[in-house]
Parts: structure tokens; sequence; C-alpha cells
């Protein structure tokens, strides 16, 4: 039970160090910053979270987030509305993660391999389409996306919210959701079962793909560019974020709340970071630790209850 609680804990305990660390922590400023900071990894990390569970994993999706952020911004240039453009980018990444779906499960590779190679195929076709050149003539009003404030509250914020209520409920009360757990604890006894196991798998890394076309579209409203090179190391905070928040890499287990709860420890490890001037060189080395310390802890749990 307290290694259930333990992402919760360090998350309150970080907080109140930061609160005395920096005079410049708890203000609505910094706060702000924090949720639009984290909010890109937050979606990126839900999508993973269905795929952890599954017993899979997408080393792509930081490649997918600058293929959808490019594509839909191209579309906004070529002067499509700016919801044609979001849409845009959100079918770009379901189509690159149902891509990723269907190679995992029709040619039996580890979606390991197969992840990452698609991270160097997506990735060089966004470079290539691009000229490796970022896209700029994009609609003022874009900026809202990424920039904006609804009811006080930073619009992202409450995209992040639905997006996490969406995948909560899938989880929790739907049928993918329960055959996620199921595939993910045990291929061969959910095919056995009757589940259909390469549909929902394919399913899961699809709804993966769109909701890191909408952090990729996230991401270039706060920029207001739409770069080629966006995304890069994004996978390992993604994966990270499940993986602290206590999903399990061998599949079964992880929350849409502890999964939340691990991208706001990695996005208060950087913010104090960086109010307290410590090197971002040194904050990726901390975040490397903490995956270690978080697989560590959950593999010692499973030998006690094995």
């Amino acid at each position: 039970m307290i290694q259930r609680l333990l992402p919760f804990l360090t998350l309150i305990i970080l907080f109140v160090i930061l609160c005395f660390a920096s005079p410049y922590f708890l203000t609505v400023t910094n706060l702000s910053s924090v949720v639009r900071q984290t909010a890109v990894i937050n979606i990126m990390a839900l999508g993973m979270t269905l795929v952890i569970i599954s017993g899979g994993i997408d080393l792509s999706v930081g490649s997918i987030l600058a293929m959808g952020g490019l594509f839909g911004t191209m579309m906004m240039q070529a002067g499509q509305p700016v919801l044609v453009g979001v849409a845009v980018g959100l079918l770009t990444g379901c189509l690159c993660g149902f891509v990723n779906g269907t190679l995992v499960t029709r040619l039996k590779i580890n979606p390991f391999i197969v992840t990452l190679g698609t991270m160097g195929i997506i990735r060089g076709l966004t470079l290539l389409i691009s000229n490796g050149l970022p896209v700029h003539q994009i609609p003022k009003d874009f900026s809202y996306l990424g920039e904006g404030m609804l009811l006080g509250v930073p619009f992202v914020l409450w995209l992040l919210v639905i997006c996490a209520l969406a995948v909560h409920v899938i989880l929790e009360h739907t049928r993918l959701g329960r055959y996620a757990f199921a595939i993910g604890s045990n291929p061969d006894a959910a095919y056995y079962a009757g589940i259909p196991v390469n549909f929902h798998t394919v399913a899961v890394y699809s709804i993966c793909g769109m909701l890191t076309g909408l952090a990729g579209m996230i991401e270039a409203s706060r920029l207001m560019t739409g770069q080629p090179t966006a995304g890069q190391g994004y996978e390992l905070q993604a994966i990270a974020a499940v993986v602290i928040g206590g999903g399990s890499l061998r599949g079964g287990e992880g929350t849409v709340l502890g999964t939340l709860v691990g991208a706001f420890i990695m996005g208060l490890l950087a913010n104090g970071s960086d109010l307290l001037g410590i090197s971002p060189y040194l904050q990726q080395a901390i975040i490397g630790a903490v995956i270690i310390l978080a697989v560590t802890v959950d593999e010692l749990r499973k030998r006690k209850t094995a």
C-alpha cells in the first residue's frame, strides 16, 4: 500500500520543498508555466499508459509529435482554418499509431524494435517533407490552444482534464480497457479466452498516436511554429511518467491518476531545477535515475507478492 502511495507522497514532498527553496515557485505565473510545460508530456503519457498496460511500448511518440505538429501547421499555412489544422494533426498521429499497432500485430515483432524503427522512419519523413525547415506562417488565433486562458485557468489544463477523463473511462468502463489489462497481463491467455488481441492492440496504439498528435499541436501552438525537430527525447519522459506513476513495463498495470502524478513530478523537477539554477544536463541524469528507482521498486514489489 505504501508503495502505491509513493508517487503521491513524492509529489507532495517535492512541492513543499520547492515552496521553501524558491520564492518564485508559488506564483500564479510560474504555476501556469508548469501546467503548460507539463501538459504536452502529460497528454502523450496518457496514450502511453494504454500502450504499456497492454504490454507494449512506443518509442516513436516524439517523432509522431513532430510529424503531427508539422502537418497541422502546414495545413494552416496553406490557408485552412485552425480547427482543420488541429484535426489533421490528430489524424496524422492516429495514422502513425495505427501503423505501429499493425506492424506489431502482423509482424509479431517486439514493440520495442518496431517502434524504434518507426521512430527513425517518421522523423526522417518529417525532415524530408519539411526540408528540415520549420513552418512559421500560422494564424495568430492558433496560439490560444497552447497559451490561452478559459475561466482563469490555462486552456491546456482543460484539455488535459478532458483527455484524462476519457482515458480513465476507457480503462475502467469499456471493453477495450478490460481487454488491454488482460492482454498486458497474459496475451496468450487473452487469446485463448476469445479476446481479439490484434484488433485491440492496434486500437490502443492508434489512440496513443492520436493523443500524441494533439500534444504535437499544443507544442506547435506554444512555439507558434511547426518544428520538424520537435519532441526529441519526449518518448523517454512519457514512458517515465507512466513508470513513476506505478505502471509496469511488464504490462497489466497502470492508472491515469498515477501517470498524471508521474508527469507532474518530472515537471516540478524540471521547473525547480530551472528556478534553482541546476544544469539541464543534470536534469536528464535525475530523470534517468528516477526511472531506474521506479522500476526497481516495482520489481521488488512483484517479487514479494510472487
